[in-house]
């Protein structure tokens, strides 16, 4: 499951400072100030080890459970891919620029607003970068 909490500037600024690396997550640092177990590469939410539908959009495919996130106005925004479709703020979205239109209420890019993450893995993308290389995820 993925909440958002809403976090004032200095919050989020102690937190990007606090990430050694990009690999580093904000969930990450959050974890080692409240003394909890780092997560291990492959731990999953149940979502995601039941399996589900994968989301395709410009016939990209994202796996069931790829995780999004993005900031917008010092905020930082988190959906998943859940049996078919974006969830962000438990909304469901075909496209990524409609999720990012939902936060920020303009019209934007949603292959530029985002960036995603393969289930598993530590590295985060901007989501243009899988159009350059379709194959990472899947081609439908």
């Amino acid at each position: 499951m993925y909440t958002s909490i809403e976090i004032d500037f200095e919050v989020f600024k102690e937190i990007t400072n606090r990430r050694s690396t990009e690999e580093i997550t904000p969930n990450d640092v959050l974890r080692g100030l409240l003394s909890l177990p780092p997560r291990k590469e492959g731990d999953n939410d149940e979502s995601r080890k039941m399996g589900g539908t994968p989301w395709v959009t410009k016939n990209i495919t994202f796996p069931h459970g790829a995780e999004f996130k993005a900031t917008y106005k010092g905020k930082e925004y988190l959906g998943v891919v859940n049996n078919g479709a974006l969830e962000v703020g438990g909304n469901r979205f075909s496209s990524p620029s409609a999720a990012a239109m939902s936060i920020t209420n303009t019209p934007v890019n949603g292959w530029t607003f985002w960036e995603c993450r393969e289930p598993g893995q530590k590295i985060w993308k901007v989501m243009k970068e899988y159009r350059r290389q379709p194959n990472k995820m899947g081609v439908a």
